[in-house]
């Protein structure tokens, strides 16, 4: 058992459990990293778009369950780096407001039990590390940042340059998405992004993506005192006869079981996985399962209210990467409505095989092909709303079921028809067109790539399943660093929240361990 044990042990490397790692490499700590996959293969298929967005070639192979017994298969990834090798690199910060309670037309979004001064020394440093282009000022819903962005922002392609100046013309304030991509525009023989139309939801093959694999966890293995384990799916979770600590992380690789220990054991899955894990693991101690007193562990699961909408540009549109701007000006309430609607921004570049998967409805005369030269990709982006029901649970043979029901709806609506509305102004034709695959539009249960909500962070541990620092109530070595602990999914990428609340977390565990 010796050399089985370590200072800490991080279950999962992708933006919550490799930026941790990233922050504890110095300190000399034993630690060891376990990843459930291995490293994805650098391959052609990388960017391949019938390769990764029709035959799903990088999903998780097991079945989950939906409500109704139903089985489905989830889009999300077990690699090294975690979703954050398939994302879509857009690292923007929840807006001030978001950390306190906000009323919705359904309901209200509850606060967070720490405010946005705690956190933004963090979004600051989580920005520089992961290369974020952008710039300061251009987003009227920007919260007070402590430092410029790093780089500057992604330049626009002639089309959206086009779009942007049309939206600005009709009184909209789109501003520059902040994406950590290492693209150096000055310097393009030496850049090591190509700009290339193969970056959201897909693998990098040039490692110019800044995620959680290339920023954080291979830097962070260059240090002797940390280790890795692939192909490392952990069963469950021992504690002591007490309940009060973790004692044994019990792994299965390749057929083979193992045991470790650690004075400090984190969980970083992902929403889904971290409240599975921590619900296999119930005992005699924690009969809910662990750190699950409070019996929220598993609820409150959120993934936002997410939409992919295709508009037909009266000209070609030829932008490689046209993720460079995003739009809140309906953020809030505005004079449009007294409620939040959300966000608007693109997603990459729709080819033909994807609307061949989608089998869209086309003008006559149109080939996929020429629609695809046509298309501008829209995502949208709107608030869900915690509920106690939409919840993961487990069965004995610990597999997933995810009970969902969307709701604060009537805000999204409305932005889909604000997008709507502004069509002919941005010289498009009057309709939008949903992939069919997503009726209408509406991203699918199997869309988890924003979960986050199952083991809420909180001050009461009678509404909540951690303290402010990520801790278990109940279990006094347990962290949990991804987006599990958000107790309102806001509405805006989730991805640098949970980087920069790793570094707030680290810097808790450093102390701990010092």
């Amino acid at each position: 058992m010796a050399d089985n044990h370590y200072d800490v042990i991080i279950i999962g490397t992708g933006a919550g459990g490799g930026t941790l790692a990233y922050r504890l490499a110095p300190s000399g700590k034993r630690i060891l990293l376990l990843e459930r996959g291995g490293y994805v293969p650098r391959e052609k298929q990388n960017w391949d778009s019938r390769a990764v967005e029709v035959e799903n070639r990088y999903h998780i192979k097991e079945p989950w369950y939906d409500r109704d017994g139903r089985e489905f298969h989830a889009g999300t990834h077990y690699f090294v780096g975690g979703n954050t090798k398939f994302y879509g690199a857009a690292l923007i910060r929840l807006r001030r407001q978001d950390f306190g309670q906000v009323a919705h037309h359904a309901g209200v979004s509850p606060a967070w039990p720490i405010a946005y001064e705690d956190l933004e020394p963090y979004y600051t440093e989580a920005e520089h590390l992961y290369q974020v282009h952008g710039v300061r000022g251009s987003d009227p819903t920007e919260p007070p940042a402590s430092a410029p962005y790093l780089h500057p922002p992604l330049s626009h392609e002639p089309r959206i340059q086009q779009l942007v100046d049309d939206l600005t013309r009709i009184g909209h304030r789109p501003f520059h998405m902040p994406v950590g991509v290492m693209l150096d525009e000055q310097n393009p023989r030496q850049s090591r992004c190509i700009r290339c139309d193969t970056c959201d939801g897909f693998p990098c093959l040039v490692y110019a993506k800044a995620d959680a694999q290339v920023i954080c966890v291979d830097p962070a293995l260059t240090h002797p005192n940390v280790t890795l384990v692939t192909d490392a799916y952990v069963a469950r979770l021992e504690t002591s006869a007490s309940g009060r600590e973790v004692t044994k992380v019990h792994v299965e690789q390749n057929g083979a079981r193992e045991t470790y220990s650690a004075g400090v054991v984190v969980v970083s899955c992902g929403a889904i996985n971290s409240a599975a894990l921590l619900l296999r693991s119930a005992s005699d101690q924690h009969p809910r399962g662990l750190a699950n007193g409070s019996d929220v562990v598993g609820r409150h699961y959120m993934c936002h209210l997410n939409s992919m909408l295709l508009a037909v540009s009266r000209e070609p549109n030829p932008t490689r990467f046209q993720k460079t701007w995003g739009l809140n000006d309906f953020y809030f309430p505005s004079k449009e409505w007294d409620y939040p609607m959300g966000h608007i921004s693109m997603i990459g570049k729709t080819d033909a095989n994807t609307l061949r998967a989608g089998a869209p409805r086309i003008a006559p005369g149109w080939t996929l092909e020429k629609m695809a030269e046509h298309t501008l990709s829209f995502w949208l982006t709107s608030e869900d709303l915690p509920h106690p029901d939409n919840r993961v649970t487990v069965d004995r043979d610990g597999r997933i079921t995810l009970s969902y029901a969307p709701n604060n709806e009537e805000g999204h609506k409305r932005l889909v028809a604000k997008l709507k509305s502004m069509l002919k102004e941005i010289r498009c034709h009057d309709h939008l067109i949903p992939l069919n695959a997503y009726i209408p539009a509406r991203i699918p249960l199997a869309g988890v790539a924003h979960q986050n909500g199952t083991v809420r962070f909180g001050r009461d541990p009678k509404t909540s399943a951690l303290d402010v620092h990520c801790k278990a109530h109940e279990v006094d070595n347990l962290y949990v660093v991804d987006a599990s602990f958000f107790p309102s999914s806001c509405a805006v990428n989730p991805a640098l929240t949970i980087m920069a609340n790793a570094l707030r977390v680290g810097d808790h565990l450093r102390e701990r361990l010092a």
